[in-house]
């Protein structure tokens, strides 16, 4: 084994070892059979200091890269893909301003922090209808005198909501018109105008608990202002951050899940006999074949997360080609995780059509892997320009 692959394995024995492992595993079908959040996972997950993977150790953290987080999630993922996704929102927080401060800002530091005190940070970005995603919002952001905000508007998908104490949102200042500008920043669970609906009954990734957050000219404070920028597609490293964290996190995730699938369905092929046959169906060809095709396809995916989050913690300067690996990254990931779910249901037999089943859970929460942004229509203008436009 080499010194890295010696690294992760310890690291996996510190954060995830075996015997939590598989009380996470024990208790994700309940979760998502009840729609429940993970509760129980999670502080688990605290005790063993795991939302504290991206604090620099002179914060007082492990100060983990993310190439070895992005590991670390892939594990969490093959037993609860849920709760993986939901801490991933934590983490992409916590990793974009460790990516801030490698790269010489520092100005976000008081994150970390927050993070050793036990404060838990959500992801508040996505709203119904903004394809801009972050170079856009559809919430207000209203300067106040002193430097601070406040901030009014609906953000969609916010992961662990039950829990979270920190938010990390934007809102568009257009007290300039001519000038409109995008206002990042944190907010404060206990801060005025923040209500979390009670609505959350989905297909998949049910644990996440991922309830719309309601923003009522909730004040953001002038020490939490992260950044300004003006709106539409003017590069920013705290934008760059988010991107590259999300992306190949919100990948590491599908992958992990897509591993667990082919696990259990070889499981699946081996139990199983064949009358017509005489033998296992693990020894049927087409059977055989059918999962080498989905092994085949997760393969290049757990390259391209290899390569990028490594050139991401060793500062390499992809520049323009930055938001192609990432995207691709994430796209890749989810499309594998959704055959690969679906290969192993033809594999279980109609045990896999079972709700009590764990296919059928994985599978369900595969095709949260469709809404994530950007989507494939959205991405193919990007690649299309790189290969066509001078």
């Amino acid at each position: 084994m080499t010194d890295r692959e010696t690294r992760h394995a310890e690291l996996a024995d510190r954060y995830l070892p075996a015997e939590l492992l598989e009380r996470i595993r024990g208790r994700a079908a309940r979760y998502d059979r009840e729609n429940a959040f993970f509760s129980e996972d999670l502080e688990e997950l605290r005790a063993a200091g795991y939302l504290t993977l991206f604090a620099p150790e002179e914060f007082g953290g492990p100060g983990l890269s993310v190439n070895e987080v992005s590991r670390l999630q892939q594990r969490l993922a093959t037993a609860a893909p849920a709760t993986a996704l939901g801490i991933n929102m934590h983490l992409v927080c916590t990793g974009t301003i460790r990516a801030m401060h490698e790269r010489g800002d520092r100005s976000l530091d008081f994150v970390f922090d927050e993070v050793m005190a036990g404060e838990v940070f959500a992801f508040g970005i996505s709203e119904a209808g903004n394809d801009w995603v972050l170079q856009g919002s559809n919430s207000s952001a209203v300067p106040e005198d002193d430097g601070g905000y406040r901030m009014t508007g609906k953000k969609i998908f916010t992961s662990m909501s039950p829990v979270w104490t920190r938010l990390l949102v934007h809102g568009l200042d257009t007290s300039d018109p001519e000038e409109p500008t995008l206002v990042y920043g944190f907010l404060e669970r206990s801060a005025d105008g923040i209500s979390v609906s009670e609505n959350w009954d989905v297909m998949g990734m049910r644990a996440t608990q991922s309830r719309s957050t309601t923003l009522d000219n909730v004040r953001m404070r002038p020490e939490k202002v992260a950044r300004r920028i003006p709106a539409g597609p003017h590069p920013d490293l705290l934008t760059f951050g988010i991107t590259a964290n999300f992306q190949l996190l919100i990948a590491s995730v599908y992958a992990g899940l897509a591993a667990r699938a082919l696990e259990v369905a070889a499981e699946s092929l081996r139990k199983k006999s064949s009358a017509k046959h005489g033998t296992t169906f693990a020894e049927i060809p087409q059977f055989r074949d059918r999962l080498a095709d989905a092994a085949l396809d997760l393969m290049p995916v757990a390259a391209q997360l290899e390569a990028y989050t490594r050139d991401l913690d060793e500062l390499v300067d992809h520049g323009a080609g930055w938001p192609r690996r990432l995207v691709s990254a994430r796209i890749k990931a989810g499309e594998a995780a959704r055959r690969a779910t679906e290969s192993a249901l033809h594999c279980s037999g109609g045990a896999g059509f079972d709700n009590s089943h764990e296919l059928g859970r994985l599978y369900r929460d595969a095709l949260a892997g469709l809404f994530h942004p950007a989507s494939p229509d959205a991405a193919r203008p990007m690649f299309a320009a790189a290969l066509l436009d001078d």
